[in-house]
């Protein structure tokens, strides 16, 4: 089933936002880098009703989350949004009946904080605001965006733990199940500034069928229809095709040991390039030739 709703991942580094910064400017406008004006003004731009939709923050994942979901309010406020507020869930219970599960239905937009991607599923995971989600998700014009651990829990297949210059042995990428909201991709974040691309090698030799998604800081993926994968943000995208892999030595070798892989494919996207994930093909918004 192709859901109605809108899916945007983020690779991190902006948890709490430009306001945060030790630098900040009484002038609030000089504060606001590309996350803001970039990512959050994408996020506003795709849901339902503009600056009038609703807006709801979880901030569940981060240890500081009240501070965090202060920031990405007073964010997506100056940016000219009208409805938005903080959803505290810090125990299972909460997320199971009550206001939270109100608030939700009322939602047109999930803004899903960085943090621990497994406190965020071990939380939340088969809960009834999970159900719903889900559901809103398939059935409405909704929008999911998560940053960091809230990107990384939104596939089926999620890394919740592996050293990056360990991460090319077996057994160190550890990988349970996340939200679910779109099946056959792995997330990783922070990818190119803690270089975490031997993580996502080995979560993708394990189950070559994944496509490995490594979003760098300020940048993400949104992602339409489940199939149509737009990057926006200033940074990079790394997938990581392992469907014609020929061979790899993961099954052989002990726990521990170095692996090797035959034939990974990787692609490289930036801003405005899309992929097209039912044909596997790469589209780059703009192709210089050497005419031109």
């Amino acid at each position: 089933m192709t859901p109605k709703g809108v899916l945007i991942i983020i690779g991190g580094a902006v948890d709490k936002g430009s306001f945060t910064e030790s630098d900040f400017d009484s002038d609030v406008k000089n504060n606001l880098n590309f996350f803001e004006e970039g990512i959050l003004s994408r996020i506003r731009a795709e849901s339902k009703y503009k600056e009038e939709s609703r807006i709801e923050i979880v901030t569940t994942a981060s240890k500081i989350p009240e501070e965090v979901g202060r920031e990405y309010k007073r964010a997506f406020e100056f940016l000219g949004s009208r409805n938005v507020d903080v959803i505290s869930i810090e125990k299972r219970e909460q997320a199971n009946g009550g206001e939270v599960i109100e608030r939700l239905k009322a939602a047109d937009v999930l803004m899903v904080t960085g943090g621990d991607q497994l406190r965020l599923s071990s939380i939340l995971g088969g809960t009834k605001f999970h159900d719903i989600l889900l559901d809103k998700y398939q059935n409405e014009h909704f929008v999911y965006a998560g940053t960091s651990a809230g990107a990384a829990a939104a596939s089926s297949n999620m890394i919740y733990q592996g050293s990056s210059s360990e991460a090319l042995l077996k057994g160190e990428v550890k990988i349970t199940q996340g939200l679910g909201l779109i099946d056959d991709v792995i997330v990783d974040t922070h990818f190119v500034h803690r270089g975490r691309i031997g993580r996502l090698f080995q979560a993708v030799a394990s189950n070559p069928r994944v496509l490995g998604i490594g979003l760098g800081e300020d940048t993400g993926l949104l992602i339409k229809d489940n199939n149509s994968m737009e990057a926006i943000g200033s940074g990079l995208v790394i997938l990581v095709d392992g469907r014609n892999i020929k061979d790899t030595n993961l099954t052989y070798v002990e726990m521990g040991e170095p692996i090797s892989i035959d034939n990974l494919v990787v692609h490289v996207m930036s801003m405005y390039d899309h992929y097209d994930l039912k044909k596997h093909q790469l589209i780059l918004h703009k192709t210089v030739t050497a005419d031109e």
